[in-house]
C-alpha cells in the first residue's frame, strides 16, 4: 500500500476549503439570540415535538454560534445568507437535496453534529493552526457536507445508505471488527476483499459497513491519540499522523474498528485504525510544528558530536538544540508512576540517547521513525538516575520535535535503511547464527549468541497473543514478550517493521526455526493494518498476560519460555476445562518448566542498561539450545500412536526364535498368540516413539467400570486415560523397587518425565507353516493391550491432593509449593463456609452424633484379581461372574466412632491399641476392586463405614479406604 503524504495531502485540503468558505463573524450577540429564537418558534410550528429537543440543543451551543454574514460559494453558486434564517433550512437550501431521503439524511447529520461535535469544537482551546471556537453549527455543517461529497465515489448525490455515529454509538453498538470507506464502489469494494483473503490464507477479510466518523483528534494518556465528540472517546492508531489534525474536528473517510472482544479484557472499547488521512472540517493558517513540508531554518542547532561533548560537561540553564538521524525508538515504559520513553539520535560517528519524560510529550513515540532525521529543539543535559549516572538529554515543555530535518550549513545526507536490511534473513546468516556458540557442557545445552538485525514482513498467524508470540511471512516466528504489552495487538495481515530485532535460531523445537525476539530497544511500527478480520480470541493463553508477567519477574531464558508457552497451549486442551482456568494452567507450565530446567535465575533485568549501553546486552543476547528440550503428548496421542504401530513395528517373523523356520504349525501359532514390546520415554534408553523425550502430565485416579484395566492405576487427562503400574523405592533394600501403597497420590496432578510404554500383542491365527507367515487370511483375531510402567522418583507433583498435602505436612515436608494453591472443583468453589456451617447444623439435627465408624487394619496378605461367582452372596446383585480379590489382614486396636469424616487423619492413639489382633478375610468385589493397586501387604490403612454398625449392617464393606 502506497501511503500518502499527509502534509501534502492537507495542504490541499486547506485551498479547498479555504476558496469554499469565506466567513465573516458578526459581533452584535443580540442578533444572535434573536435569531435563535425566531429559529425555535419556526421550528416548533412546522416539526411539532421535534422543535423542543432542538431548543435545548441550541441553548447548549448557542454561546458559541455566531451570527454569519458574507457569501459562501458552494459549486461555483454565489447565495447571501440572511442572519435570521435557520441552520438547518439554510443547509437545505445551499445543498438542495433532490429527494425526500436526502433531505432526512441531511437533517440527521445537522443533529448528530448539534448534539456532538459542535459542543467539543466550541469548548476546546484554540489551536495553533485557528480558532475554530468561531464556527457555528451551520459552518460545521456544511463543512462536513462538503467533505463528505467530496470523498464520495458518485457524484451530484449523497450517501443516504449512511449513517452518522457519535463515538458512544459506535462503542456500543458496533460488536464486531468492521471497515468502512465512503469512496469504494461495489467493484472496488470485492476487489479489496480478495486481495486481503488472499494476503492472509484462511482470513476472512472485513465486513464493510456504511457508517460515517466525525469528531475532534485529540491526546490521551500514554502518548494516545483519541478521536472525541460530546459522546465519550475512543482510541485511535494512526500510520502517519500530522500534528494539524490534533484539536480540530475532522471527518474520517477510510477507517477499521476493532472490538476489544479478547479474553480476559474489560475494557469498555475498542480502537479506530485511520487509513486514510482525516479531513478538516475548518479552515486555518499553517503555523508551528505543522509547517508546509521543506527545510526547516533553526539556528543553534548542534550535530550529534557536538552534543555529545557538550553532555559531558553540564551547564546549568542550558537547553541544546540537536539534528541527526533516529537510530533505536524503546517503547513506552511506566515505572513507579512515570511513563517515558527514549530514542537515539545518530551521525556516522556516536549515537546520544534523549529521555521524553514529559506528558505532552510522550505521543512523539507514534512519529519518531528509526532512519528519519529530525531535530530537537530545548533539551536539558540530566543525569539518568539508575543508569550509573551518566547525563543524557531529557526532552523539556518547550522542546519542539521538527521531522525530515536538513542541517543547512553541513548538508547531512540522510541514511535510509535499505530493503536488503528489511527482509527476511539470509541462509548464510542463519549458518552464522547457528555456530556461534560460546559454550558447551556436558548436558548437550548449547549457549549461542544471538544477531541484531532489520526485519519488514506481514503476520500471517496469531500464534497467542496474549503471551506475544506472532509468526510473520509464514516462515518466521515473532516473541515480543521482553517489551511491555501494547495496546493494540498485532492482527492477521498487519505489514510491521522491526528495528534492533535479536534473530535467534532453533532456540525451541516446538517453533519455527528462525525467531526474532524484540527487547527494551527493539522497535516494532505496523506500516500497514490488517485487512482481515481475523479469528476468535485465542484461549491457550489468557489475554491478561499471565506469561509475560512471570517472564519478568523471573527474567527467564527466551528458549524456556517458548517451551513454557507451547506447553500451555497444549495442555490448555489437555486438562480437564471448568476445573483448571487459564492462568492455572500458565502458572502449571512455568513451574514444570522451572522443575524441568538446569538454568537459574538471572537476577533483575537492568532496563536502562538495556536500552542505552554500548555494547548493547539484554535478556536475550544470549540463549540456549539444547537436544534434550522434552515434548509433551496428550494420553490419547501417545495411546493411538502406540497402538497404531503395534504390528507394523516388526513382522511375525521377528515374533519367533532363531529357528522359527523348522517349527510346526502348532509351535508358531503358540509362539504368535502372545508377545511384548517395550519402549522408553528417553530416547537413549533404546527404542522411543519420538525422537525428543516425553512428557506425560495428568491425574492419578483409581480404574473406572469402563477401563481395561480394572485392577491398576490410571493416569487421566480431559482426552483419555492409560493404565500405570507405579513403583517407588524401597526403603529396606537399597536400588529396588516396590509396589505404590499410598493412597494420597489419587487425585494428584503430575508431571512423568520418564517411563516405560509396554504394549502387549494377543493374536489367534492358524498358520499351517512358516512360509504362510506374510497371509494375512491365517489371523482369526488379533488385539493389544498398552500400559505405562513409571516410579514415582520421576514424578513431579503440579497440584497436590488434599490427602497428599495433609501427608507432606505431616512429614515435615511443604506441599510443593503449589502454584496453583490447590486444586478446586466447582463445586467445592461454591460451596461457602455458611453452607459448610448450615450442613453441620443439619447434621447434629438428624440424631446421629456418630455419623461413621472405622476400624484399622494391617494387611499381611494379598489375592490376585480373578472371576468368582459372587452372585448368591450379595443381596442388591444379580447372579453371576465377578471381578473380586481377597486380603487377609489383622484388625489393629478397636472400632473408632468419628462425628466426622476421617478421610485424611492420621493414625490416632486410641486405634493404635494393639490389645488383641483380630484375623479377618476381606473380599473385595464390584466397584471396591479399584482398590487393589493400592492394598499392599505390610502396611496399615484405615476402613470407614457410613453404615449404622449397631444394628447388624457393618458386614457390608465400604467402598474406600485410606493409606496411614
Amino acid at each position: 500500500m502506497r501511503s500518502r503524504d499527509p502534509a501534502s495531502a492537507e495542504t490541499s485540503q486547506f485551498n479547498k476549503f479555504d476558496d469554499l468558505f469565506k466567513i465573516q463573524n458578526k459581533s452584535k450577540q443580540s442578533r444572535t439570540v434573536g435569531h435563535h429564537g425566531g429559529f425555535m418558534n419556526g421550528k416548533r410550528r412546522e416539526h411539532g415535538g421535534d422543535g423542543q429537543r432542538e431548543d435545548i440543543n441550541r441553548r447548549r451551543t448557542g454561546s458559541c454560534l455566531k451570527a454569519v454574514s458574507g457569501s459562501l460559494s458552494a459549486g461555483g453558486e454565489t447565495g447571501t445568507r440572511s442572519e435570521d434564517m435557520d441552520p438547518l433550512q439554510e443547509l437545505l437550501d445551499r445543498v438542495k437535496p433532490s429527494t425526500e431521503a436526502e433531505s432526512l439524511w441531511l437533517k440527521s447529520i445537522f443533529t448528530s453534529i448539534s448534539e456532538h461535535l459542535s459542543p467539543v469544537v466550541c469548548s476546546s482551546a484554540p489551536s495553533q493552526t485557528g480558532n475554530h471556537g468561531d464556527l457555528s453549527l451551520f459552518d460545521l455543517s456544511m463543512c462536513a457536507v462538503q467533505a463528505i461529497q467530496q470523498q464520495m465515489c458518485v457524484a451530484h448525490s449523497l450517501p443516504v445508505s449512511y449513517r452518522l455515529l457519535s463515538v458512544s454509538q459506535l462503542v456500543s453498538q458496533q460488536h464486531l471488527a468492521c471497515v468502512s470507506n465512503l469512496s469504494w464502489s461495489t467493484n472496488q469494494q470485492r476487489a479489496w476483499a480478495r486481495e486481503a483473503e488472499l494476503a492472509v490464507p484462511g482470513q476472512r477479510a472485513l465486513p464493510r459497513v456504511n457508517l460515517l466518523l466525525i469528531g475532534c483528534l485529540r491526546e490521551g494518556p500514554d502518548g494516545e491519540y483519541r478521536l472525541t465528540d460530546a459522546s465519550g472517546s475512543v482510541m485511535c492508531e494512526c500510520l502517519s499522523l500530522s500534528p494539524r489534525w490534533l484539536d480540530r474536528p475532522v471527518f474520517l473517510p477510510h477507517w477499521n474498528y476493532i472490538p476489544h472482544n479478547a479474553s480476559g479484557q474489560e475494557e469498555a472499547a475498542g480502537f479506530l485504525e485511520l487509513i486514510g488521512s482525516p479531513v478538516l472540517l475548518c479552515p486555518g493558517a499553517e503555523q508551528g510544528l505543522a509547517a508546509a513540508p521543506g527545510r526547516v531554518e533553526l539556528s543553534g542547532a548542534v550535530g550529534v558530536g557536538e552534543a555529545g561533548r557538550l553532555l559531558r560537561h553540564r551547564v546549568k540553564g542550558q537547553r541544546l538544540s540537536v539534528f541527526g538521524e533516529v537510530g533505536s525508538v524503546c517503547p513506552l515504559l511506566a515505572v513507579a508512576g512515570t511513563t517515558f520513553f527514549c530514542f537515539t539520535l545518530t551521525d556516522e560517528s556516536r549515537s546520544l540517547p534523549v529521555l521524553v519524560q514529559d506528558s505532552s510529550r510522550l505521543s512523539w513515540i507514534q512519529r519518531v521513525c528509526v532512519g528519519q532525521s529530525v531535530c530537537v529543539t530545548a533539551l536539558r543535559v540530566c543525569a539518568l538516575r539508575g543508569w550509573r549516572g551518566n547525563n543524557i538529554l531529557c526532552v523539556t515543555k518547550r522542546s519542539e520535535l521538527h521531522a525530515d530535518y536538513t542541517h543547512t550549513q553541513e548538508h547531512t545526507q540522510e541514511h535510509t535503511h535499505s530493503e536488503s536490511l528489511l527482509s527476511q534473513p539470509a541462509e548464510d546468516d542463519c549458518e552464522e547464527a547457528e555456530h556461534e556458540e560460546v559454550e558447551l557442557d556436558q548436558s548437550a545445552v548449547r549457549i549461542k549468541q544471538s544477531k541484531v538485525i532489520s526485519y519488514q514482513g506481514t503476520v500471517t498467524e496469531v500464534v497467542s497473543e496474549g503471551a506475544g508470540l506472532y509468526v510473520l511471512d509464514g516462515k518466521v516466528g515473532l516473541c515480543v514478550a521482553y517489551q511491555p504489552a501494547a495496546k493494540r495487538k498485532l492482527r492477521a495481515g498487519d505489514r510491521v517493521e522491526l528495528h534492533h530485532a535479536h534473530f535467534l535460531y532453533r532456540p525451541c523445537p516446538d517453533f519455527p526455526p528462525s525467531m526474532l525476539c524484540t527487547c527494551l530497544r527493539s522497535s516494532l511500527r505496523v506500516t500497514a493494518f490488517s485487512r482481515a478480520g481475523g479469528s476468535p480470541p485465542d484461549n491457550r493463553c489468557p489475554g491478561d498476560g499471565a506469561l509475560p508477567r512471570l517472564l519478568l519477574q523471573r527474567n527467564t531464558d527466551v528458549s524456556d519460555y517458548l517451551w513454557t508457552c507451547h506447553l500451555s497451549s497444549q495442555l490448555a486442551h489437555s486438562l480437564v476445562q471448568g476445573v483448571w482456568r487459564q492462568q492455572c494452567v500458565c502458572l502449571l507450565s512455568w513451574r514444570l518448566m522451572e522443575t524441568l530446567s538446569r538454568a537459574g535465575g538471572r537476577g533483575r533485568r537492568d532496563i536502562y542498561a538495556e536500552m542505552l549501553d554500548e555494547p548493547h546486552t539484554c535478556p536475550v543476547t544470549q540463549y540456549s539450545v539444547s537436544s534434550a528440550v522434552r515434548q509433551y503428548l496428550g494420553v490419547s496421542e501417545l495411546l493411538e500412536s502406540l497402538q497404531t504401530g503395534c504390528w507394523s513395528s516388526a513382522p511375525l517373523s521377528s515374533l519367533l526364535p532363531p529357528d522359527g523356520s523348522n517349527l510346526t504349525s502348532a509351535q508358531i501359532n503358540g509362539f504368535l498368540s502372545w508377545s511384548c514390546r517395550t519402549l522408553s520415554s528417553e530416547p537413549r534408553g533404546g527404542d522411543a516413539v519420538r525422537q525428543r523425550p516425553l512428557l506425560l502430565v495428568g491425574v492419578l485416579e483409581l480404574p473406572s467400570q469402563t477401563s481395561e484395566f480394572k485392577h491398576s492405576m490410571q493416569l487421566r487427562d480431559a482426552a483419555g486415560a492409560a493404565a500405570c503400574v507405579l513403583t517407588e523405592s524401597s526403603e529396606e533394600e537399597e536400588g529396588a523397587q516396590r509396589a505404590v501403597f499410598n493412597s494420597a497420590w489419587i487425585g494428584c496432578l503430575v508431571g512423568v518425565v520418564q517411563f516405560t510404554m509396554v504394549t502387549e500383542r494377543f493374536l489367534q491365527s492358524d498358520f499351517p507353516s512358516y512360509q504362510h507367515l506374510d497371509q494375512d487370511r491365517f489371523i482369526t483375531h488379533k488385539h493389544c493391550r498398552v500400559y505405562l510402567q513409571f516410579s514415582l522418583d520421576h514424578l513431579h507433583i503440579l497440584s497436590p491432593s488434599v490427602a497428599m498435602e495433609t501427608h507432606l505436612r505431616h512429614k515435615g515436608e511443604e506441599p510443593g509449593g503449589d502454584v496453583t494453591a490447590r486444586k478446586q472443583t466447582v463445586e467445592e468453589e461454591e460451596e461457602t463456609a455458611g453452607s459448610k456451617r448450615r450442613r453441620r447444623e443439619e447434621e447434629a439435627k438428624s440424631g446421629n452424633p456418630w455419623p461413621c465408624v472405622s476400624m484399622v487394619i494391617r494387611v499381611e496378605q494379598k489375592e490376585g484379581v480373578s472371576w468368582r461367582n459372587t452372585g448368591a452372596e450379595a443381596e442388591d446383585q444379580e447372579a453371576g461372574l465377578r471381578l473380586c480379590f481377597s486380603v487377609k489382614a489383622a484388625v489393629i486396636g478397636p472400632v473408632v466412632s468419628w462425628r466426622r469424616d476421617p478421610k485424611n487423619e492420621p493414625m490416632t492413639e486410641k486405634e493404635s491399641e494393639q490389645k488383641q489382633e483380630r484375623q479377618v478375610v476381606l473380599v473385595f468385589s464390584g466397584v471396591c476392586t479399584r482398590w487393589f493397586p493400592v492394598l499392599q501387604p505390610g502396611c496399615f490403612y484405615r476402613q470407614p463405614s457410613f453404615d449404622d454398625v449397631t444394628k447388624g449392617r457393618g458386614q457390608r464393606l465400604a467402598s474406600s479406604v485410606s493409606a496411614l
